[in-house]
């Protein structure tokens, strides 16, 4: 699974504090947390208004480039901000994201096909915004792929968000996110899929629980992406299980690893 850390986020309030006040130890300390505990990306998100959102997100990309060497995901609607960070990283980045609305195609797909990023796409549009079938979220997801394809994108560089939606609100709503990714894994075998897990919880009470249980199945349709929190031991290990419990995990090194590292299982005592 490729973990994308998603605690750099400039809605949470201690982030945004630490943003205005360019406290980079804040910052650093996060990036380095998520970066031990298994990122392969970390999320990046200024969340600041448009006049000083570039600013902010290339002082972000500086400040936690001066402590980790994971790739970034640089995560917003503003191409100013996209590309002052752009401009700045070490690695090649992934963009979050593009999905079927104008703004978006006109003034973020342009960057990620000239930097040749890789690429989240979201399966919403100006018109249905999000579709309430599989197949209607599906019809944005092969316009999207391509557009991508057609600007030079591989495959292997986009990541397929089918958008997850709160079961509290719709109790057909994870079905529909199954039927999503089983239908992207067979359109695009060689692209990633992944998703912001703990919608499908939103509302609910026990929503660890609700949240763990519905990686699982996902993992098992064909899920290989998720923005989460890496700190977060139970989903951790239970995404890790699931990995090597459906043979992705040759000889279970990697749940092996993260077990004798002490990122999964009860804490041990200091």
């Amino acid at each position: 699974m490729i973990i994308i850390g998603e605690k750099i986020n400039g809605t949470r309030k201690k982030v945004s504090a630490a943003i205005q006040e360019r406290d980079s130890d804040f910052i650093q300390a996060l990036a380095k947390s998520q970066a031990e505990a298994g990122s392969h990306f970390l999320d990046v998100n200024a969340g600041t208004s448009p006049e000083r959102e570039a600013d902010d997100m290339a002082w972000l990309v500086d400040t936690i480039q001066a402590v980790t060497e994971l790739p970034l995901c640089l995560d917003s609607a503003n191409p100013k901000a996209l590309k002052a960070g752009l401009e700045r990283v070490d690695k090649t980045p992934v963009i979050n994201s593009v999905s079927g609305e104008k703004p978006r195609i006109e003034g973020v797909l342009p960057l990620a096909l000239e930097y040749k990023t890789g690429l989240i796409l979201l399966a919403l549009d100006d018109e249905t915004g999000i579709a309430g079938t599989a197949a209607g979220r599906m019809a944005v997801v092969h316009r999207l792929v391509n557009m991508a394809r057609e600007g030079g994108l591989k495959e292997d560089q986009l990541f397929v968000d089918p958008l997850v939606t709160a079961i509290s609100t719709g109790d057909k709503n994870a079905l529909i996110t199954y039927d999503s990714i089983r239908a992207v894994r067979e359109a695009y075998p060689q692209a990633h899929i992944t998703c912001g897990l703990s919608n499908i919880s939103f509302g609910m009470p026990l929503r660890s629980l609700i949240n763990q249980t519905f990686m699982c199945m996902c993992i098992y349709l064909g899920l290989d992406s998720a923005i989460i929190d890496p700190n977060n031991r139970d989903l951790t290990g239970v995404m890790l299980a699931a990995e090597m419990l459906m043979g992705r995990d040759k000889f279970c090194q990697n749940f092996s690893r993260a077990y004798r590292a002490g990122r999964i299982g009860p804490k041990k005592n200091s």
